[in-house]
């Protein structure tokens, strides 16, 4: 049984969650989601014909955090139906198992799907209800901040692709309110997280606004092309050009924590996604293991994701400061400068729009989820390349002089958008603690409502197929032609 409910009032920085399961409200129980649901059902509950349009979900239509999907694509079912896809149905929960979407928390309710049916990513773990917990209300449950970390605590897989096991999903345990205050518990969440939602809307619209400004401030320093006509001194090539190499990390399988500082860690992609290098996403290494040191990270590298979602594959960073013994993953790439080549501009160059296109471009992959490139793709990415020396510092300096603008811009809104953060989870915390909404003695008991649901599917249950018991009789007598079989035997029939 997992015990990691997960929730917190407020995020801290050792990640510890408060048990919220302790002490539970007049009416609640503690249950486990393989109690209250199906947990990845093998198909529909009815079949749809082949010319049946039914929804598809790639991963990228369900947002992060906001419980939100869109269900507009369709398909007809008997052009898809023997593609390896997960089918879910209407008011499913819908839980994102691979890294990075399951902390960016893309967790949503199957709601608007062509026909009640939908085909959608395989990264999907699909919860069914049975009747005791809304599906609303298990999704925002999951959506806490709480519960995907202690979730990620329990990812399986190499680095890059781990992903939470269908065990420690079935197992995690919640708390169950009676069924009609969960009803009380989701509208009132839905009132509040609306004007959340409008705050985050125009944080977000700003923020885009701001990012725009960024990289029109870069791009003006890096990229001074008037068509293909560059400053004196400038020539056009490629990334491959200014790189003496690429290293590229190798595979391991780790332990579910976060290394210690005197234990080997590997990084995770999301060490590499924001923008900035974040030592502390890493998993440990086995003790056993005897890692090579050419592939420890050190203070000044380039790392590229090579493996990563479509928005953030071929993303760069720079390693200000780490930690020692953090050792790069097969999902990233170390780039190494030519001799004479500012680090700076080439970081400035890789995080400018013009490459990161180019780089979104040509990565592959199948999975909407996980997104690959090559190093070859990295090389041959076009640039305009300044002169060594003078030349690529007075680009840094020019972005750096530019930025000094725009930072104070933008410090207002992320703290506002922590306070929206702050605020979302401690709705939900009040929410899973009973503290949201009023109890009402007169609302039937959640652990009435479970065993009656208990008893109804145990009375509706198949009886399981008994296999029939070898038979004991001789093998039939056959009469020659025109005389009749003896008694006490069985005639064969002719093939």
């Amino acid at each position: 049984m997992t015990t990691d409910s997960g929730t917190e009032p407020e995020p801290t920085g050792s990640g510890a969650e408060e048990d919220v399961t302790d002490g539970l409200p007049a009416g609640w129980v503690r249950a486990t989601i393989s109690d209250l649901c199906d947990v990845n059902p093998r198909g529909f509950d009815e079949e749809p014909d082949d010319d049946d349009l039914i929804s598809q979900v790639p991963m990228a239509a369900v947002e992060a955090v906001t419980g939100r999907m869109d269900a507009s694509m369709q398909v007809r079912y008997g052009d898809v139906k023997k593609k390896s896809l997960t089918r879910f149905q209407e008011n499913d929960v819908l839980f994102a198992k691979i890294t990075p979407c399951m902390e960016n928390g893309k967790i949503a309710k199957a709601q608007g799907l062509t026909g009640g049916r939908a085909l959608g990513s395989t990264e999907f773990h699909v919860l069914r209800s049975r009747g005791s917990v809304l599906p609303e209300y298990l999704m925002h449950f999951l959506l806490q901040r709480g519960v995907r970390r202690a979730a990620e605590r329990h990812m399986t897989g190499a680095v890059g692709q781990r992903r939470v096991p269908r065990p420690y999903l079935a197992g995690l345990e919640i708390p169950v309110p009676p069924l009609a205050e969960q009803h009380r518990i989701v509208a009132k969440l839905n009132d509040q997280l609306a004007h959340v939602e409008v705050g985050e809307g125009a944080l977000a619209l700003a923020v885009e606004k701001i990012d725009d400004l960024v990289h029109a401030v870069r791009s003006r320093c890096v990229w001074p092309a008037n068509g293909n006509a560059l400053p004196e001194g400038w020539r056009w090539g490629t990334v491959g050009d200014v790189l003496e190499g690429i290293e590229a990390g190798k595979s391991f399988t780790c332990l579910p924590r976060v290394a210690r500082n005197d234990e080997w860690g590997v990084i995770k992609v999301s060490a590499m996604t924001w923008g900035e290098f974040k030592p502390e996403e890493n998993k440990a290494l086995p003790p056993e293991r005897n890692p090579n040191p050419d592939y420890e990270i050190r203070d000044g590298d380039i790392l590229m994701s090579r493996a990563n979602t479509v928005d953030y594959v071929g993303a760069p960073v720079m390693v200000r400061t780490t930690r020692a013994k953090l050792m790069l993953s097969d999902k990233s790439l170390r780039l190494v400068p030519k001799a004479g080549v500012e680090k700076e501009w080439l970081i400035e160059v890789l995080l400018s729009r013009p490459v990161r296109a180019q780089y979104s471009a040509v990565a592959t992959g199948t999975s909407d989820s996980m997104r690959n490139i090559s190093q070859g793709a990295v090389r041959s990415a076009r640039i305009p390349i300044p002169p060594q020396g003078v030349g690529q510092k007075r680009v840094v300096a020019a972005v750096s002089d530019a930025m000094k603008q725009v930072r104070p811009l933008k410090a207002p809104l992320d703290e506002q958008a922590h306070e929206a953060g702050r605020l979302r989870n401690a709705l939900l915390h009040a929410a899973f603690t009973g503290a949201l909404v009023p109890q009402d003695p007169d609302d039937e008991p959640a652990s009435a409502l479970l065993a009656r649901i208990r008893a109804e599917r145990a009375a509706s249950a198949k009886p399981a197929k008994r296999k029939r018991a070898p038979s004991t009789t001789p093998p039939a007598a056959s009469a020659p032609p025109g005389r009749p079989v003896p008694s006490g035997t069985q005639e064969v029939l002719p093939l």
